[in-house]
């Protein structure tokens, strides 16, 4: 049997993990990822023609990022070096540079994969630049962070993006059967066989995560006797408490509950909640997204929803969990039945497009104020009648530049509490 290499050699000892043993060691093996393997995909053809390039691959964690930087390299014939951003720094670069110069010279490549490359400071990425753009390495990253955030610009328009899919429950299926049957690597030489519950069990505990099924079934697999089928008793056993994905899912699970506020499902506002709490989000976070929730997605169709969200905030910072939950679920639901309005949001957007668009024009003469003799002389403040004194819409003073006078931003949707015009519903003055 082979030996574990540091350098991402074949692993398959009887002692190494059931997930290290059943890595697969082609791409054609990867299970999940015909973006990437399919025979039309840029990485098989890259491949198939011996053309390397540098790319980041982005995705959940157990979904194989690690096992296809190892198959590209094998598959390209490069030397494969590896880091990880979270324990090595630049000096360990240097050194992998180093050696990748030294078989530069003798006519050899070098694959350099970068794990957790999100977890590099901005300035440590900008080490990378020079030796991905001349070549002296291929690189390979792997973030389960959003590159889009987390690498720097330019470093990012040297490398291309692939996305690494979640594995479904075909997927997932697929893998422990080949733990099953395969006698070599796997446990085929223990005859075990899995209950369709126990399976099920399995497959929703692992979350998309080819890891932790094989994790889970090699537990499993332990307290099992030879040829035993195991039952979801064993399963549940060996698996112990569920864990949920952390920042993994971040930005997609804050964007659930605010697209589903949005679109007036409290239901869906706290089941997404509830995923939020489960992964560890910070209660914080939570609060302000709720907050700006509150001023783009509520607006004017209900103005105090803004006040229920700051209090919101407020009661959150206060409290802290468990209890806060319980203010952002209330003000979750708050706003999910709140009626919605953009006419602020894109009337603000307008307002940017037409200052992007036009000249700096001079505030009006009448809007100035006439603090200081100067400002007096020049006329500031002149023709300027306070809003009380004038009958509703009698639009005497002009606010917009004269140039502007015919611009709009604000146009309302008239839903909630929101008008066209608040001095157009006003009751006649008295007066």
């Amino acid at each position: 049997m082979e030996e574990q290499m540091g350098l991402g050699e074949v692993v398959a000892t009887r002692n190494a993990p059931l997930a290290d043993r059943m890595r697969p060691q082609t791409l054609d093996e990867v299970v999940g990822q015909p973006q990437l393997t399919g025979e039309r995909a840029l990485l098989a053809r890259s491949v198939a023609e011996n053309r390397p390039y540098s790319f980041v691959l982005y995705g959940p964690p157990g979904t194989g990022k690690t096992t296809i930087a190892m198959a590209a390299a094998r598959a390209f014939g490069l030397a494969f070096e590896q880091l990880n951003a979270v324990t090595d720094g630049v000096k360990d670069l240097r050194e992998v540079i180093a050696r990748a110069k030294d078989r530069r010279r003798m006519g050899e490549g070098t694959l350099l994969f970068l794990d957790e490359i999100s977890r590099w400071s901005k300035s440590q990425q900008d080490a990378l630049l020079p030796y991905v753009e001349n070549g002296t390495v291929v690189l390979i990253g792997a973030t389960t962070e959003n590159p889009g955030f987390e690498l720097n610009r330019a470093l990012r328009s040297r490398l291309k993006i692939e996305m690494v899919r979640g594995l479904d429950e075909g997927d997932l299926s697929e893998l422990a059967d080949r733990a099953l049957t395969d006698r070599p690597r796997g446990l085929g030489a223990r005859e075990l066989t899995l209950h369709p519950d126990a399976r099920t069990t399995l497959l929703q505990h692992a979350d998309g995560d080819a890891r932790a099924v094989l994790t889970g079934l090699e537990y499993a697999a332990t307290l099992a006797e030879q040829g035993d089928e195991i039952s979801e008793a064993l399963m549940l056993e060996a698996l112990g408490a569920r864990s949920f994905p952390g920042r993994v899912e971040h930005y997609d699970l804050a964007s659930a509950l605010i697209k589903s506020i949005r679109g007036s499902d409290p239901d869906a506002a706290l089941y997404w909640l509830a995923r939020m709490e489960a992964t560890g989000e910070e209660p914080r976070f939570i609060a302000r997204r709720l907050l700006i929730g509150a001023a783009e997605e509520v607006g004017m169709a209900a103005p105090g929803a803004l006040a229920v969200a700051n209090a919101g905030f407020e009661a959150t910072m206060n409290l802290g969990p468990p209890e806060c939950w319980l203010v952002l679920a209330e003000v979750a639901c708050y706003l999910a039945v709140s009626p919605k309005s953009w006419a602020s949001y894109m009337g603000l957007a307008e307002a940017r497009r037409i200052v992007a668009e036009s000249p700096a024009y001079p505030v009006p003469l009448a809007l100035r104020n006439p603090s200081d003799e100067v400002s007096r002389a020049e006329g500031a403040g002149e023709g300027y009648e306070h809003a009380s004194r004038l009958p509703p819409g009698s639009g005497h003073v002009r606010f917009l530049p004269d140039e502007l006078q015919d611009a709009r931003t604000y146009s309302a949707h008239r839903r909630g509490t929101e008008v066209d015009r608040g001095w157009e519903r006003r009751p006649p003055d008295p007066d």
